[in-house]
């Protein structure tokens, strides 16, 4: 196994110069707790109104999850559609894909605003189905997207230019891709561009809500403001003033081939080149880069807890990543791996995205869901709107959980590991029956 670890990502590169500590004292209207893009976002939108903003963040802005996913700008969310249906009401439903939908118009948007150079390709995303039982799956999927007002449609595999051995799926008519690290890096430079005072290595210790405003503490000072907003995700367990229950971290992994030639590529069947999501319990996330290479990921997750550790995926992880990309694409075998990175995401208890108020002069931001890499700015966006006295938007409404408790979470690595375990045995029974001519029961 040659592949390399990495503890930054494939995507891109550090910033060319890093921006101060906070080594004083320090006053201002708003203070951002976390620097992904959603804390990005929410600065730039609290500048742009005229507030004196400061943002702290641990690392270097877009560092985190942010900067490591696999770059899929998508109007999905966590939960799965079917059981939505059946424990929402209409109405409820139909306002969450509304909001995810909008977010993927704000990211887009953001892009073309900002000016950000990100490899940016609007293809929609594809809920992939591997064996005949989640190909009924994305029927009813489909189903319940169309009457929830969701853009998606059912598509048949080879129709649609799938890979070989990818029978179909729910194509989500809006959306596509980035280069996630390429993005970051972009908003870095919009968001300090835009005024906002930025202190990167610079992790909250703790935050006070005092009553009359909020103070923060750092390693090497303190900022002192009237409200704060926590955008931290994964780390917000960290911090005492976060809800209780509201998420747990997950470590996730991408493996990265080496360049792969069109021809090879439309010789499996992949003519579309669509990125796609499988409907595994656990998902796998499959796509093309503008450099020519296959990101995938994600199949096998490790729930951590606070604070999280620095570090790098596991052998075993590594191993199986491996292993289910020949599973996937046998026609690629002998494609070589050039990297592998991973980082901790958050998945909250109730698998929903979620927005409050941590108390009177902190408002938090759970929307970076295992699916919110647009959802996380469009929240950031519209949290600092409401910070800064304006109504609570429509779309923020969807999300709003307010000053109430989180359930305790089912996310743990035992309830991981055995999803993990059930879709390999799903897919070794599909081989089966697929070789014996049985007909697939799913």
């Amino acid at each position: 196994m040659n592949t390399t670890i990495l503890h930054e990502t494939g995507w891109a590169g550090p910033p060319a110069a890093v921006e101060p500590r906070l080594l004083e004292e320090v006053r201002c209207d708003v203070v951002v707790i976390g620097g992904g893009a959603g804390g990005m976002s929410a600065a730039i939108r609290l500048a742009e109104n005229g507030a004196d903003v400061v943002l702290v963040e641990a690392r270097t802005l877009g560092w985190g999850a942010s900067g490591r996913n696999a770059g899929y700008i998508t109007n999905s969310i966590a939960a799965d559609p079917e059981m939505l249906k059946y424990l929402l009401k209409p109405d409820r439903l139909q306002s969450l894909y509304r909001y995810a939908h909008n977010a993927v118009l704000f990211a887009e948007d953001a892009i073309e605003r900002h000016g950000i150079e990100c490899g940016h390709v609007k293809t929609g995303i594809v809920m992939a189905a591997v064996t005949n039982g989640q190909l009924r799956r994305a029927r009813r999927i489909a189903d319940v997207l169309s009457e929830s007002g969701a853009h998606a449609e059912f598509v048949d595999g080879r129709e649609a230019g799938l890979p070989d051995g990818f029978l179909g799926g729910v194509r989500e008519g809006v959306g596509g891709t980035v280069n996630p690290g390429e993005f970051v890096l972009g908003l870095r430079a919009a968001t300090i561009a835009a005024g906002v005072r930025v202190y990167e290595y610079t992790p909250a210790r703790d935050v006070h809500d005092t009553g009359d405003g909020v103070t923060v503490l750092t390693p090497g000072g303190s900022v002192h403001a009237d409200r704060a907003l926590l955008m931290t995700n994964a780390d917000t367990g960290s911090l005492s003033i976060a809800p209780k229950n509201i998420a747990t971290p997950a470590y996730t992994s991408l493996l990265e081939t080496e360049p792969i030639t069109p021809e090879l590529l439309d010789e499996i069947g992949w003519t579309s080149r669509a990125p796609m999501v499988s409907l595994h319990m656990i998902i796998e996330n499959h796509r093309v880069t503008p450099r020519g290479t296959v990101v995938f990921g994600t199949r096998r997750v490790e729930a951590g807890r606070n604070p999280l550790p620095d570090r790098a995926p596991s052998r075993a992880v590594i191993t199986d990543l491996i292993r289910g990309f020949g599973e996937r694409f046998p026609g690629l075998g002998d494609v070589r791996f050039q990297s592998v990175w991973g980082g901790w995401i958050s998945m909250s208890s109730t698998w929903l995205p979620a927005a409050g108020e941590a108390s009177r002069n902190v408002l938090y931001s759970q929307a970076c869901n295992g699916h919110g890499f647009a959802q996380a700015q469009y929240v950031g966006h519209m949290l600092a709107e409401h910070a800064g006295g304006a109504p609570r938007h429509d779309d923020l409404d969807a999300i709003w959980h307010g000053d109430k408790r989180f359930w305790p979470g089912l996310v743990s690595n035992p309830v991981l590991y055995a999803g993990w375990l059930a879709d390999r045995t799903a897919d070794r029974l599909s081989a089966l029956v697929g070789r014996t001519g049985t007909a697939d029961h799913g």
